[in-house]
């Protein structure tokens, strides 16, 4: 700090001196109540440019796993749709299945196993009508009512690579949801490898005796080990979505706290340093006033 001259009156250093040191304390208290105020630590990158720079690449990759984990979400959905789609599937084979079991016994005539033939193709078609109703956004996931596979055996991807912004999870067609299947029940029948439909055809569900009904309940059991399978593998991606939803929240909440501890001020800090200011400032403005009569003294040297 510069040194006093009270007996040079044309330049008042006590006075400047006192000047600067009111107009730092009130440049700081203007910052601490700003900080107060907004309940940021930074508010422009000349305030610790080091400090934003690793916020905003905080800021950045918090930002993504949030939306990552709002498309976990999203991608859970639609794999319930898909469960409860199939599910409703499967327990229509069952029934299916029971009364094809029904139509094995010798002690049903011709008119008893037409009625069960009947109620065989009307489970099918209801079927059917489950399988065109699964649908998301539009897109139908367990096939059409040709049997062609459907959005179960569509390339799917979930946004959950917050860095990179590329889908780190996805099941592709060929490796997802029993390979190529699609599930409406009118469709070529063969393995869970190469089958595109149920193959619950009017073929397949004719009864005129013990023999026809006995076929008809493998081939129901067939179609019934094919949605079973189905359910398993939903389940097993849904499992998936979950395990990476729990690891993501965690990697979030750990990524917001660096962001918190660099971006935000520590109020009780701020406040105490406010609360310092503000008497700093009333005492400097006093001594300011002190420096301005102080050079009076002079005036008794020419009494």
């Amino acid at each position: 700090m510069t040194q006093v001259d009270v007996t040079r009156i044309a330049g008042n250093i006590a006075a400047l001196n006192a000047l600067n040191s009111l107009q730092n304390i009130n440049s700081q208290l203007a910052t601490h109540q700003a900080r107060l105020a907004t309940g940021k630590r930074l508010m422009e990158a000349a305030d610790d440019p080091a400090g934003m720079n690793i916020a905003t690449t905080f800021d950045v990759r918090r930002q993504g796993m949030q939306t990552a984990l709002s498309a976990i979400g999203d991608g859970k959905n639609l794999l319930a749709n898909d469960e409860g789609g199939l599910k409703k599937v499967q327990d229509i084979l069952v029934k299916m299945r029971n009364k094809a079991l029904e139509a094995t016994a010798d002690t049903l005539g011709t008119s008893e196993r037409a009625a069960i033939q009947s109620q065989l193709r009307a489970f099918r078609d209801e079927i059917a009508d489950v399988v065109n109703q699964a649908q998301w956004n539009g897109n139908k996931l367990l096939g059409d009512a040709s049997g062609s596979a459907g959005g179960t055996s569509a390339s799917r991807s979930f946004l959950v690579d917050a860095d990179g912004g590329t889908a780190s999870f996805s099941f592709a067609a060929g490796t997802n949801i029993v390979d190529s299947q699609g599930f409406a029940p009118i469709g070529a029948s063969g393995s869970a490898a190469s089958a595109t439909g149920l193959g619950l055809n009017d073929a397949v569900l004719t009864i005129t005796d013990s023999a026809t009904a006995g076929s008809a309940m493998s081939s129901i059991t067939t179609a019934l080990n094919i949605v079973k399978e189905g359910v398993s593998q939903v389940g097993a991606f849904t499992a998936r979505l979950t395990f990476k939803e729990e690891a993501l929240t965690v990697a979030h909440a750990n990524t917001e706290a660096a962001y918190n501890r660099i971006m935000n001020a520590n109020m009780a800090e701020e406040q105490v340093q406010a609360s310092k200011l503000l008497i700093l400032q009333q005492t400097a403005t006093a001594m300011l006033a002190q420096a301005n009569a102080a050079p009076q003294f002079l005036l008794s040297l020419f009494r």
